[in-house]
């Protein structure tokens, strides 16, 4: 289906941005609007080409229009999830803000510590590197086979620059990353550091991105999460008065069909609940709910989704860390979870033929989706076969958890399988891991659950210690 897009630069929008887009889809008379994978707002076909008054800044995407790629970034990700020390929210905005003209090609700009936004579905990835303000940069080209990395780290300043010569660059045929990096160094002067060792991705567990969830000592963040990807026009009217009230300056959209406000004070998060409450807005979805990444507006995909969904519930299946994808075939390398489940294209032949859907089950190798290597363990299933899969390949990953981490392309070496200290929150299912620990709340990696104080609580719902209950991972 052919949808209208809002590009939302870096998925960041303030309160004010966010309604006035809200007004704008009242007057065209929806009810609703969705949010897409590259964190960018869609709107369902049909919707009127606008004059340039009413559009102010905005930049639609209509469907007849081949350019208008949204710039996706893991600014949402700072101060909740993990991240690289010096990649601070404000250095996220300086650099989007560097980007003045709307994109041709898809550009992700991330952190490579957190696991919300994924880091290799543009066509330029930039991550971030330990050595301050510096990038690594991943190139694949639309006429590219594989992903290359740029022979240099990039400086913080000179990544807008550097993209839109590429761009230029790009409209020839042929070009190399060899020649692609002669090309830039010929025409820009860049503060460019040599890459001294190889990009570290480390692996952690998909996290939970919904509810509300403290964020340093006084303020916390919520993430907002509905089920068909329909968010109510009046609710988000309404909520962006509260974000005024509250002095909040952004909301961020997720590649996951979702959002997330951050800095709530503290004093007015009781105000939050009892607005979620009144509203009757579910926050505590299970995260076999959270975890999946759907196609926008195809209804198969959710209605596939709702299917496995309710059928893993019923086994009572931990996906704690995993996420899923569903699909229509297509093996061009750009998938982003942990599982995916492709749907198989019909043969022209037997289209007028009413034939059941037969579909592929791929997982990516040590299930982490940055390794972009993906296994097929299964294919041509009928739907009634999956969740059996599925409940397989969960059990797979939790028996091999925290022995393939230490694997690398180069030097694939059979580890010992260490013991897994692994307890879970009975409230919202967060995991403390002892081999990763509790950067959030100053927990080196190694110190066994058992061991950690009394104190200790859920660093993303609070609930207190004892509300954690070891892990037990079911053997085939």
């Amino acid at each position: 289906m052919e949808l209208t897009r809002l590009i939302v630069k870096g998925g960041v929008i303030s309160p004010g941005e966010l309604q006035e887009v809200v007004n704008i889809a009242l007057e065209e008379g929806l009810d609703s609007i969705s949010f897409g994978s590259r964190q960018d707002i869609i709107f369902p076909k049909g919707f009127k080409s606008l004059d340039k008054t009413t559009l102010g800044k905005h930049h639609f995407v209509y469907p007849d229009q081949k350019s208008g790629n949204n710039i996706v970034s893991s600014y949402v990700s700072t101060d909740i999830f993990r991240n690289t020390n010096w990649l601070t929210g404000n250095r996220f905005l300086y650099i989007l803000e560097e980007f003045k003209e709307q994109p041709k090609l898809k550009v992700n700009i991330t952190d490579p510590k957190q696991q919300l936004v994924p880091l290799f579905t543009g066509h330029l990835n930039f991550i971030a590197s330990e050595h301050e303000d510096y990038w690594y940069l991943y190139i694949r080209l639309p006429k590219w086979e594989k992903i290359e990395v740029y022979p240099v780290l990039l400086y913080s300043w000179d990544l807008a620059k550097i993209y839109y010569e590429i761009e230029k660059i790009s409209e020839e045929d042929s070009i190399d990353i060899e020649t692609l990096f002669v090309l830039v160094s010929e025409v820009l002067d860049t503060n460019n550091r040599t890459i001294d060792k190889p990009l570290n991705i480390p692996f952690y567990p998909f996290p939970y991105y919904e509810g509300m969830n403290r964020m340093g000592i006084d303020q916390y963040w919520l993430g907002l999460y509905w089920r068909n990807n329909l968010y109510d026009l009046d609710f988000l009217k309404e909520m962006c008065d509260l974000c005024f009230e509250c002095k909040i300056g952004k909301i961020c959209i997720t590649p996951w069909k979702s959002f997330i406000i951050k800095g709530i004070p503290k004093d007015r998060k009781l105000e939050w609940e009892k607005f979620l409450g009144k509203r009757g807005i579910n926050v505590r979805h299970s995260l076999l709910e959270l975890n999946w990444h759907l196609p926008v507006a195809m209804e198969w995909a959710l209605n596939l989704k709702t299917f496995l969904v309710r059928t893993l519930d019923q086994f009572d299946i931990s996906t704690y860390g995993l996420n899923f994808g569903i699909s229509e075939y297509n093996r061009d390398g750009h998938y982003f979870t942990s599982i995916v489940i492709e749907k198989n294209e019909l043969p022209a032949a037997l289209e007028s033929i009413k034939i059941r859907d037969t579909y592929n089950v791929l997982f990516a190798r040590n299930f982490d989706p940055n390794t972009r290597e993906y296994i097929v363990h299964s294919q041509d299933i009928d739907k009634l076969e999956l969740p059996t899969i599925l409940i397989k390949l969960s059990r797979k990953y939790f028996e091999e958890l925290g022995n393939s981490t230490a694997e690398t392309n180069e030097n694939p070496q059979k580890k010992e399988k260490p013991q897994l200290d692994i307890y879970q929150c009975q409230e919202c299912l967060t995991l403390y891991n002892s081999e990763y620990g509790d950067e959030t709340q100053g927990i080196p990696k190694g110190i066994l659950f058992e061991n950690l104080p009394e104190t200790y609580c859920c660093s993303l719902c609070e609930a207190p210690k004892s509300n954690f209950k070891i892990l037990e991972l079911v053997k085939n």
